[in-house]
C-alpha cells in the first residue's frame, strides 16, 4: 500500500493510524475484534470514513468487548441500525455479532483469537482468505488481506523505505518469520 505511505503522514485523520497502528502486531482480543469489525465496515467505503466513525463504533459495540457483542439480540440490532455514528448495514451488524461468537469459540479451541491466528501462520493470502471465509462472516479477499496486513500477519502495510517500517520491525511482526 505504497500510496498510503505518501498520503497518510501529516493527514489529520490517517497520520496516527499509519504511524502507530497499521502493520503493528496486536494480541489483545478487543483490538483484534475492533480491527476485524472496522475492516468489514470499510467494505464499499473509504478508510477515512471508518476512522472518522471509529469512536462511534467503539461506543456502539461496547468497546469492542467480544462477550458483550456476542450477546447482542434484536433490541441491540435495532439500536445499531439506527445509530448514525456507525455504518448502518444489517449484514455488517449481523456479521459483527456472528464473528464475536466465533471469537468466543476460538478461546476454547485455541486459547483465543491471537492464538488462532498464530496457529495458522504462515499462510499465503489466498489460503488465509479461504480460512477466513470458512470461519467468519463478511470476510472476502480485500477485508481479510487488509485485516492481516494491518496486524502484521501479511507484509505490505508500508513501503520498505517508509520511516514507520523501522518501528514495525522493532515489534517483530509475524510476517517477518513467514
Amino acid at each position: 500500500m505504497s500510496a498510503y505511505c505518501d498520503t497518510a503522514p501529516g493527514h489529520p485523520v490517517h497520520a496516527r493510524y499509519h504511524a502507530r497502528e497499521y502493520g503493528f502486531p496486536q494480541r489483545d482480543e478487543a483490538e483484534l475484534f475492533e480491527r476485524l469489525l472496522l475492516e468489514i465496515n470499510q467494505a464499499g467505503l473509504s478508510w477515512e470514513t471508518i476512522l472518522r466513525k471509529r469512536e462511534g463504533f467503539r461506543r456502539a459495540y461496547g468497546g469492542f468487548d467480544v462477550d458483550t457483542v456476542a450477546a447482542y439480540g434484536e433490541t441491540d440490532i435495532a439500536r445499531l441500525l439506527a445509530d448514525a455514528g456507525i455504518i448502518r448495514n444489517r449484514l455488517k451488524v449481523l456479521a459483527a455479532i456472528h464473528n464475536a461468537n466465533v471469537i468466543r469459540g476460538l478461546r476454547a479451541s485455541h486459547g483465543g483469537f491471537a492464538q488462532w491466528l498464530d496457529a495458522h501462520h504462515p499462510r499465503s493470502k489466498a489460503d488465509w482468505v479461504k480460512l477466513f471465509r470458512k470461519t467468519f462472516r463478511f470476510t472476502g479477499g480485500e477485508i481479510t488481506g487488509e485485516f492481516l496486513m494491518s496486524l502484521g500477519y501479511l507484509p505490505g502495510a508500508h513501503r520498505d523505505d517508509c520511516p514507520v517500517m523501522a518501528d514495525i520491525a522493532a515489534h517483530d511482526p509475524p510476517w517477518m518469520h513467514g
